[in-house]
């Protein structure tokens, strides 16, 4: 059979599958299912179907005429829809033996079978996969041959793993259904007994949650055991070019991974439901005990129509303020002109105003000059007026380094150019006061 599965969806359409079971059909193949196990029969002879027909139509529809030819046409029916399979060879030449097929008793299980997952079990079904993997990982070591290897190791690990991984799943499902019943259970509570119904709720609740983290811890201890084990399985497979064998161990590990994550997902989908319910009780039941806020905003919006409502809210007075308004303008983002970063560099003629400005320096100290301010105006009048600023911190560095400053607490502000002021001060040099 295909993997792929748009293939296997397109050949179920095209042989259009259907199911169409009645509730009659359900209770006779329940009916078979139940007398099969119970005196341990393989298959059936039409005569008794006939007769367990005949057995449910008094049970489920008492009135019903011509139950023997109903039950010819329901034992057709039930085989168009492989629920139900001849196994003898004689046709028609005389009455048929049938049997119930895989479909049929997997859906009577489904009604029938309360297979809730609870510690126990777990327990119970993790311990014992536990066991048969540490059993094939021993045989893996020892297999020395592609048919050792097909027996004791991909055998076992479709079959009696397999069916251990299919319980927990069917039993995982059965814990689904359960929790379902829990919050139908949770919303019947509340409808017969508003504010009486918390504790019991509560109960419901903290019952569910406490199965769930058990299970939830039980399944990540196991499964990490699991996956180990199955990784040794597939090393060894993998070491010995075994691919069939490495194939199994990877279905059986995609499985172990899927359980896993079902129980972390049942366990946040949980959270979610008691917390809600959780608010629910606060926020609505316990405010509202006697249920008549409720009552009676659920009357107000079914008469709706004839008795319309409306909200009315009335025009309130300013608060005055006890002090007086300040606007405040906003003062604008601090910017600055975009340029081009991408321009060419312009090409200038190199400057000597370093070498200029110590000579300058120097013919001031010679002409007598005494303080800062005597210096730059001897200087800055030979540079262009956007150079001064710049030679103004030059002129103050060179004196810095060749002379000794001196000056008051407070010191003057001395104009030397236009628009350019300075603080003064004054300088000695070799020994003497300038």
């Amino acid at each position: 059979m295909s993997s792929d599965p748009s293939r296997l969806i397109a050949a179920l359409a095209r042989d259009r599958i259907n199911l169409d079971l009645k509730t009659l059909d359900l209770c006779f193949l329940a009916g078979l299912y139940l007398q099969a196990n119970r005196a341990s029969l393989a298959s059936f002879e039409e005569d008794v179907l006939i007769d367990m027909f005949e057995q449910i139509c008094d049970v489920v529809d008492p009135g019903a005429e011509r139950p023997r030819k109903r039950a010819t046409h329901a034992i057709q029916r039930l085989r168009d829809q492989r629920m139900l399979a001849r196994v003898d060879g004689a046709g028609i030449v005389r009455s048929g033996e049938y049997t119930l097929t895989r479909l049929a008793a997997a859906v009577v299980e489904y009604f029938l079978a309360d297979e809730a997952l609870t510690r126990e079990s777990l327990t119970l079904l993790t311990g014992t996969l536990r066991a048969q993997l540490a059993e094939i990982l021993g045989a893996a070591k020892r297999a020395d041959t592609e048919d050792a290897w097909r027996e004791r190791v991909v055998a076992p690990l479709r079959v009696t793993v397999g069916e251990l991984v299919g319980g927990i799943e069917r039993r995982q499902r059965g814990l689904d259904s359960q929790q379902e019943k829990v919050q139908a259970e949770i919303s019947k509570v509340l409808q017969a007994d508003w504010f009486g119904a918390v504790e019991q709720c509560q109960s419901l609740l903290d019952r569910t949650t406490d199965t769930l983290r058990e299970l939830n811890e039980i399944l990540l201890r196991d499964t990490h055991h699991f996956v180990a084990l199955l990784q040794e399985i597939q090393a060894l497979a993998s070491e010995s070019a075994q691919a069939e064998s490495e194939a199994a161990v990877q279905r059986v590990i995609e499985h172990v991974d899927r359980i896993a994550d079902w129980g972390s997902a049942r366990q946040h989908a949980w959270s979610d439901y008691y917390q809600y319910v959780h608010r629910y009780l606060r926020d609505v039941v316990r405010l509202d005990p006697d249920r008549a806020l409720s009552q009676r905003l659920r009357d107000q919006i079914a008469s709706w129509p004839s008795t319309q409502f409306h909200l009315l809210v009335a025009s309130a007075r300013s608060i005055r303020l006890l002090r007086s308004l300040e606007s405040r303008a906003e003062r604008p983002p601090v910017t600055r002109p975009r340029t081009d970063r991408e321009a060419s560099p312009d090409l200038v003629d190199p400057e000597e105003a370093g070498l200029d400005i110590e000579t300058l320096v120097e013919e001031a100290l010679a002409a007598g000059t005494k303080s800062l301010a005597e210096v730059a105006g001897w200087v800055l009048p030979k540079f262009p007026p956007h150079l001064r600023y710049a030679i103004t911190g030059r002129v103050a560095d060179v004196l810095a380094r060749v002379t000794r400053t001196r000056s008051a607490h407070e010191r003057p502000w001395r104009t030397v150019a236009p628009n350019l002021e300075l603080e003064d001060w004054d300088f000695w040099r070799d020994g003497g006061l300038r």
